[in-house]
């Protein structure tokens, strides 16, 4: 399969101010694709690149074969872009705002498009007098008005509330299994940990850690979390290491092996004639995992 993006050895300049050092990576149809990294780690400049907003300074990037600096007007109607800052005119409607872009991009107007964005009751509602979960949806609704095979989401979630939350990632999971290929930036960790098929973490303008969000992070310190709740104070005197007691009442225990340190514990319980409230095992997160990586600025 080929993939619909190529990024080798792309690097960015600012002036004299790297921002983006020699990256690479390659997107597939039918695959959520997250960039991650810190506020300033490039992700911004990449996208830019890659839209044809902006000029690489070296290296090659490819859209479905294409030159994003040379083969723009083409790119444009293969790539669908909903940014977390994008914004239309206050006072178009929903109704012409789509049949605009359509028209720019030679499409018929989608009004099935509105119908599955619950837009469609709103055709007359200015831009300005939707909700910003409204406003989010009828933009990536306009970004899919032409089908495009790239779709490059900037924080499509950030400040909805959980109802539109779960209705657009509904929406990417649609479009991922339709052959979309698409690129998410997003500082939402357990959205990415969710969606994304594969996770590349920039640092500085470098990639640091690449793989599936299950590889990233079990690349890391794979121990798992064990708390304990007991009725008494049974666990205060217990022999292992990596034990520390919360405020809440639970002992948290750091381990790797999970079947040997639940079986002491319980063992231990017991012979102090103590009785368990709660055992809960959390393992390791993409959140955790990303925080470890870029504190050390990438050095893992």
């Amino acid at each position: 399969m080929k993939p619909i993006v190529q990024v080798e050895g792309f690097t960015k300049f600012y002036g004299s101010n790297k921002v983006i050092d020699n990256i690479s990576f390659e997107i597939y149809p039918g695959e959520i694709f997250a960039l991650l990294g810190p506020n300033g780690a490039g992700k911004t400049s990449t996208l830019e690149c890659i839209e044809g907003i902006r000029k690489a300074t070296a290296g090659k990037l490819r859209v479905s074969d294409l030159n994003p600096e040379k083969d723009f007007k083409k790119i444009r109607k293969r790539l669908g872009v909903q940014l977390q800052a994008s914004a239309l005119p206050d006072i178009i409607t929903v109704e012409e705002a789509m049949k605009m872009f359509c028209l720019y991009l030679g499409n018929e107007t989608r009004y099935d498009l509105l119908e599955r964005f619950d837009l469609k009751s709103m055709c007359n509602t200015e831009f300005c007098k939707l909700s910003t979960g409204q406003q989010r949806k009828l933009i990536l609704a306009i970004a899919l008005a032409h089908h495009p095979e790239l779709l490059i989401l900037d924080e499509p979630t950030a400040g909805l509330d959980v109802h539109t939350r779960v209705e657009l990632h509904e929406i990417m999971r649609e479009e991922r299994a339709k052959g979309t290929a698409i690129l998410l930036a997003s500082h939402d960790m357990s959205e990415v940990e969710e969606l994304a098929d594969r996770v590349a973490i920039l640092v500085k303008g470098r990639i640091v850690a690449e793989g599936t969000p299950n590889e990233i992070i079990t690349s890391g310190d794979s121990n798992v979390k064990i708390y304990v709740k007991t009725l008494k104070d049974a666990l205060s005197d217990i022999k292992l290491e990596r034990a520390q007691a919360t405020s809440e009442g639970y002992v948290v225990f750091d381990t790797e092996d999970i079947e040997d340190t639940v079986g002491l514990i319980l063992s231990h319980i017991k012979s102090k004639g103590d009785k368990l409230m709660d055992l809960r095992i959390e393992r390791p997160s993409l959140e955790e995992r990303f925080i470890n990586i870029t504190r050390n600025g990438g050095i893992q």
